[in-house]
């Protein structure tokens, strides 16, 4: 008898070809993260940016990898075509030491709520981003506007196009916003080439009296690289999914792209800028310019086109646990979810409207739990009752990530909270 085979037994509606999920993957990596990544190395070096950036797209890529793999491997094990992150966690806490089996039910539900959180943190972003960049466009034409008068605005614009449930239907706009997306960094790197300094007056590593925004540092490059919930939810939509991971799979050839577009922009832009770089280098090109207005407004478009990509996911997991339940008109009840879930992160963005500790916090607090501990997590369970290799090269390996993860969380979503805070007790004094 063959061994099950979960990729032939998984069911799809509305399946994505190969190049939907390459396009779509692009766009779920490539958005307000790496226009930050220059503020990256304002906090950490030439050289510190630079070796943080590439070691740790590698890392989150390989966590992202393995945790697909256990999520097949629990498949084939169940003889099912697919298995959720949540299913997936629970399963392999069943199958781990017996003073674990106790709480195999609420890692699920742990994973859920991380998860869900993640990318509403991300949908925050977003808008924030949006808003900066389009308030530059109207206070230049038309007068100065604040702010939170225009996340609000774009929140209700973001209704109507939140409204579209399946993920097949987004991707014409997922393609849309790539172009515009890369045809506006291109532009940008216009900008950086103009009246570069010697790179001499920029820091290659940060001076010791500044270490402690590297935790900074850390949070933007994790926010930049990963997006684990839309990752997921692309593989688990493709018509062939066992061309999405390995060597030469989508996501491996997306992230050689990735790591040399963050690192080039990173760089560029903070040997550009130094250390007047704002929280999304957008906003230090000049806004009088004709190119820096439609810059501002492609990237504005595009990331406004993403939001749906990214709110995907929390919507998935909130109706996952609804439909478990014999409702009357899911379909009626998800639009409401929607709705509501556009009007919280509006209100959210309004009350903090800063986009430089909200990107190192939704980084540090989401992106290392969900790439770096519940993957490894899982591959220690699963493979407990088998061997964990020469030397127990596995369980060392898992138990050192699992580590790193959890300072990155602690520390990293720590320095950010209190810079939040700080921030927010300023303008209240104000």
């Amino acid at each position: 008898m063959s061994e099950f085979n979960p990729y032939d037994n998984r069911v799809v509606e509305h399946p994505l070809t190969n190049f939907d999920a390459f396009f779509s993957l692009l766009k779920c990596i490539i958005g307000t993260g790496i226009l930050a990544m220059p503020l990256a190395y304002v906090y950490s070096g030439i050289l510190g940016g630079t070796i943080l950036s590439v070691l740790c797209i590698a890392l989150l890529i390989y966590g992202i990898q393995l945790l697909i793999m256990c999520m097949v491997e629990a498949s084939r094990r169940n003889k099912v075509g697919y298995m959720t992150f949540h299913e997936t966690m629970v399963y392999a806490f069943s199958e781990g030491p017996k003073c674990c089996h106790w709480f195999s039910k609420g890692s699920g539900y742990m994973v859920d709520i991380i998860l869900a959180l993640s990318h509403y943190g991300v949908n925050v972003v977003y808008l924030v981003f949006a808003a900066a960049n389009l308030k530059q466009f109207i206070d230049e034409h038309f007068g100065k506007v604040d702010v939170r008068i225009m996340i609000a605005i774009i929140g209700i614009c973001l209704i109507p196009l939140f409204l579209l449930r399946q993920l097949k239907y987004l991707v014409p706009g997922n393609i849309l916003a790539s172009f515009l997306i890369l045809g506006g960094l291109l532009a940008i790197f216009w900008y950086f080439f103009r009246g570069l300094p010697a790179i001499s007056e920029r820091n290659v590593v940060v001076d010791p009296s500044e270490w402690s925004r590297i935790p900074f540092a850390l949070g933007i490059v994790l926010f930049a690289t990963s997006s684990v919930g839309v990752m997921l939810a692309i593989e688990s939509k493709m018509a062939k999914p066992a061309d999405y991971i390995g060597w030469f799979g989508i996501l491996n050839l997306a992230t050689i792209f990735i790591i040399f577009l963050n690192v080039t922009f990173g760089l560029i832009g903070y040997w550009r800028y130094g250390s007047s770089t704002e929280p999304s280098v957008t906003l230090n090109i000049p806004v009088e310019d004709a190119l820096a207005q439609i810059i501002k407004l492609s990237i504005a478009a595009a990331i406004f086109l993403t939001y749906p990509l990214s709110g995907y996911v929390t919507i998935n997991i909130i109706m996952t646990h609804i439909l478990k339940r014999e409702v009357k008109h899911p379909h009626m009840i998800e639009y409401v979810i929607r709705v509501a879930f556009v009007i919280l992160t509006t209100l959210n963005g309004i009350a903090f409207p800063n986009l430089g500790p909200l990107l190192a916090l939704v980084g540090a607090f989401s992106i290392s739990l969900l790439n770096l501990v519940f993957p490894c997590c899982i591959e220690l369970f699963l493979i407990y009752k088998d061997s964990y290799g020469k030397l127990l090269w596995k369980l060392w390996k898992n138990i050192f990530m699992i580590i790193f993860g959890l300072l990155i969380f602690s520390y990293g979503s720590f320095r950010a909270i209190v810079d939040m805070i700080d921030e927010y007790s300023q303008e209240l004094k104000e």
